[in-house]
């Protein structure tokens, strides 16, 4: 039998402590659990507090009307998320709401299994669309494998446009060197979605394939990923 869809509740425009106790989004949480709550009555326990005449909620309400969806809003920095059009929403809120999405991320980027061995780039996309595909910049990842190909370590190793003068081999093997790693894979998105490696995608790979060979750490892959896809281009023949 289908489940009962989780309804919003109606805009009240009230504090929350005039809801009637089995509406307010704590009260129902402790009583029914965290999912019978909507998106709305989620955020707004993150939220905590109204502003003026909205309840939190209300507050709630109005962010997932102007973004469409928490997809969307996840992908928000605290700048975004206290715009002023959102009264209410300031540093401290933006803050909150910013931790949760990446504790989000964090936890669907996360295999069910740690210690599953890596055996193609689909294993590898699949650990890290969730965390890269709604960003709004280019972030360069190395993931540092074992000799069973396991993930030992990953770090972010840039923010922003990727360039061969911040991309240096020296701060991509590092942790690789100081976590024993057999191999590394190359990760990064594209915040377009477009999933065709640029020039300098293929420059910069092969730069760090032939500084692997020369430490004795190869470069298994280098992963593009653009929204829910990706491109490998160990696949694609550009190592």
């Amino acid at each position: 039998m289908a489940e009962s869809p989780i309804h919003e509740p109606p805009l009240r425009y009230a504090s929350i402590k005039e809801w009637p106790e089995d509406e307010r989004p704590r009260e129902k949480l402790v009583k029914h659990g965290a999912s019978s709550l909507s998106d709305s009555e989620l955020l707004a326990i993150l939220i905590n507090t109204g502003s003026g005449k909205q309840s939190a909620v209300d507050l709630a309400r109005k962010l997932l009307q102007e973004y469409k969806s928490l997809r969307t809003l996840s992908g928000l920095s605290v700048g975004d998320l206290k715009q002023r059009k959102f009264k209410g929403i300031g540093k401290v809120k933006a803050i909150v709401l910013a931790a949760a999405f990446e504790i989000a991320r964090r936890l669907a980027s996360t295999s069910k299994e740690e210690r599953t061995p890596i055996r193609t780039p689909e294993d590898v996309a699949k650990r890290y669309i969730a965390e890269l595909r709604d960003l709004k910049q280019e972030v360069f990842m190395v993931v540092c494998l074992s000799s069973s190909n396991r993930i030992i370590q990953e770090r972010t190793i840039t923010k922003g446009l990727l360039n061969s003068s911040l991309t240096h081999p020296r701060e991509v093997f590092r942790e690789a060197i100081l976590e024993n790693a057999a191999s590394v894979i190359l990760l990064h998105n594209h915040p377009s979605g477009n999933l065709e490696p640029s020039r300098e995608d293929i420059q910069i790979t092969k730069q760090l394939v032939e500084a692997g060979k020369i430490i004795g750490i190869s470069v298994q892959d280098h992963i593009i990923i653009g929204g829910d896809n990706f491109t490998s281009m160990m696949e694609r023949g550009l190592m």
